[in-house]
């Protein structure tokens, strides 16, 4: 069960070493201009693999869950699937249903695990396997794999980082399995966090937050991020941390040769990318360039 690219790494890891029965997929979502209907990725890897695929508009419903139980799968894996699972479900398998979950459990449970990492500017990372129950990503923890986050990481890159990181440690998982060798952990609630889903706003930059946060905001949401210059909503790309500790006022922007740079609540941040309403993303350099002109 998976829908978006994150996904696919992992199906590709069970199709090679196991017998994939079904693949569970979101229906087709109209997408771009056109809004043309659009399969996920994970229902254009199974087609191209002659793999079965359901997409029921709920996996609750009855007859979804029939549809399931008639393929008497002996393990569920779930990857970003993007619907939440009801424990009649969980309990179809022999094996039960294995999530695989992009942060170190149990910090950063919920939808937007990737992104929120990143705005909150953590340094360490990963991917955990976890056995699933009813709850929110609270099942007992089984293996995990760490990715370290550099101060200028982007979303697409961690994502690719996390993606890969899924599909290797799932493959462990499914070996212990296999072996009998699976110790399940349960997870301490007390260290646990959520990451909820994104919304519009949060992508909204507040001048008068420090240069990092702002720049950890940008970095996480990667085309997420917003101001309003001029009355336009103006989208942030990439930046960089100027001055992290320079005395400006915030929201007040300069141009200093080929940098663009804004002030903010603490430091001084240098925008590398921007793109205005209608138009595409262009670099800060182009932009002086062209005001030259």
């Amino acid at each position: 069960m998976g829908t978006p690219e994150f996904a696919v790494p992992s199906l590709s890891a069970l199709y090679e070493t196991e017998n994939v029965v079904c693949v569970v997929t979101q229906p087709d979502r109209p997408k771009g201009r056109g809004q043309k209907l659009l399969p996920s990725p994970v229902k254009i890897f199974a087609e191209e693999k002659n793999i079965p695929v359901l997409q029921p508009q709920k996996i609750k419903l009855p007859e979804a869950v029939e549809q399931i139980a008639a393929l008497q799968a002996d393990l569920i894996v779930v990857a970003a699937f993007g619907q939440i699972l009801s424990q009649e479900i969980l309990d179809l398998p022999k094996f039960g249903c294995i999530n695989v979950h992009a942060s170190l459990l149990p910090k950063y449970r919920g939808a937007a695990p990737i992104e929120w990492c990143l705005i909150n500017g953590e340094k360490l990372t990963g991917v955990t396997t976890m056995q699933m129950n009813s709850g929110l990503d609270t099942g007992d923890m089984l293996l995990k794999s760490e990715v370290k986050i550099s101060d200028d990481m982007i979303l697409p890159e961690l994502h690719d980082k996390l993606m890969t990181a899924g599909a290797e440690v799932l493959l462990k998982t499914l070996e212990k399995l296999h072996a009998g060798e699976l110790q399940p952990v349960k997870q301490d609630d007390s260290l646990s966090n959520y990451a909820p889903m994104l919304k519009k706003d949060t992508g909204f930059i507040d001048w008068n937050k420090s240069a990092r946060e702002i720049h950890n905001l940008v970095r996480g949401l990667y085309g997420g991020a917003y101001a309003l210059m001029n009355g336009q909503k103006i989208k942030i790309w990439r930046t960089k941390i100027y001055n992290e500790d320079s005395n400006s006022q915030p929201g007040k922007m300069k141009i200093i040769g080929k940098k663009i740079l804004v002030g903010t609540g603490k430091g001084t941040l240098e925008i590398l990318e921007m793109q205005a309403p209608n138009e595409k993303k262009v670099s800060a350099e182009i932009i002086c360039a062209n005001l030259k002109n």
